[in-house]
């Protein structure tokens, strides 16, 4: 077992996950997994660049991740970077302070190697599970993009397009630098129009209709499970791999898409950093599963996070093997 530290910072949230991981067996103990809300892309979708406080909010929880990291000894770090800084006019900061902070230089993937890591950490349990039809389609919804990734013990197909729950907000439901609450039905319509394009764009590349399993992934979809599953508090054992039919997600994106601020804030499981956004991230999974026919989505907390590890793992076994 390898002692890895995997970070993934997007544009809405930062992650990180410590973990003892064998890629031969495909065995993961997690130590530590967190995730903090920064918004690194605030305003990039207009602007280009990233915003200074965005950064430094971003910074500051570098700064304790890198605790943690100390703490648990971890022998390997890999730190990957998705939709907002590969957009952004001014990465060249965000790198320097990140390689300042964790000594780790971040990876700037595309959306296609985003969708590949996503996959494995999703999928590598569920292959050969009775109950569960391949292919799988992943769908990995983020604050600035969304990745479609169908394929069974291996990727077939995967796209990454311009949609996700900031993205989305910002372009259609912020009104003079204030979110509309709750959105008119005008906005919603633009939004969804938007979404359904970028639809038709992924299914140039991935056979979105070939799909037998929708797995769904990241805050939007957690965030969902929670409320569907009327929990109490946001609890990962309860939602990982929890089944949420198409009926709840089509009433809780209504619901989203109605109600205020206040109303969504007082969501037991709601994030206070996704309280704005959820109602975007929401119509992108309804949109998902009514292009897909999809009756349910099973909800996977193993993500990216769990891909990053496993792949530091495999370049260490690598490496011991050279030697």
């Amino acid at each position: 077992m390898t002692r890895v530290a995997a970070i993934d910072c997007g544009t809405n949230s930062i992650r990180l996950l410590v973990a003892d991981c064998d890629p031969v067996t495909g065995e993961l103990v997690e130590l530590d997994r967190r995730m903090t809300v920064v918004r690194l892309g605030q305003g990039v979708d207009k602007t280009g660049r990233l915003a200074p406080e965005a950064l430094e909010r971003t910074f500051e929880a570098c700064r304790a991740y890198a605790e943690v990291i100390e703490g648990f000894g971890a022998e390997r770090i890999r730190f990957v970077a998705t939709s907002a800084s590969r957009d952004a006019e001014n990465r060249d900061d965000f790198v320097r302070g990140v390689v300042e902070i964790l000594g780790v230089e971040p990876e700037v993937i595309s959306g296609d190697q985003e969708a590949e890591f996503s996959f494995t950490g999703a999928t590598r349990e569920l292959v050969g599970a009775d109950h569960l039809e391949q292919p799988f389609l992943v769908v990995d919804i983020g604050g600035g993009s969304t990745e479609f990734v169908v394929g069974d013990a291996h990727v077939r197909a995967a796209r990454s397009v311009d949609v996700g729950c900031v993205r989305m907000t910002e372009r259609h439901l912020v009104v003079d630098g204030v979110v509309t609450d709750p959105p008119t039905p005008d906005q919603v319509a633009a939004m969804r129009a938007d979404i359904e394009a970028a639809l038709d764009l992924a299914a140039r590349t991935v056979p979105l209709a070939e799909a037998r399993t929708l797995v769904g992934l990241a805050g939007s979809v957690t965030t969902v499970a929670g409320i569907a599953l009327d929990l109490p508090a946001y609890e990962s054992a309860a939602i990982h791999h929890s089944r949420i039919s198409y009926d709840r997600v089509r009433e809780i994106s209504e619901r989203m898409l109605t109600s205020t601020h206040a109303e969504r804030a007082a969501i037991p499981v709601m994030h206070p950093g996704r309280v704005d956004v959820i109602g975007a991230g929401a119509l992108v999974l309804l949109a998902i599963m009514e292009r897909t026919g999809a009756r349910e989505v099973v909800v996977s907390e193993h993500d990216i996070l769990d891909g990053i590890a496993f792949s530091i793992a495999e370049a260490a076994g690598a490496d011991k093997r050279r030697v």
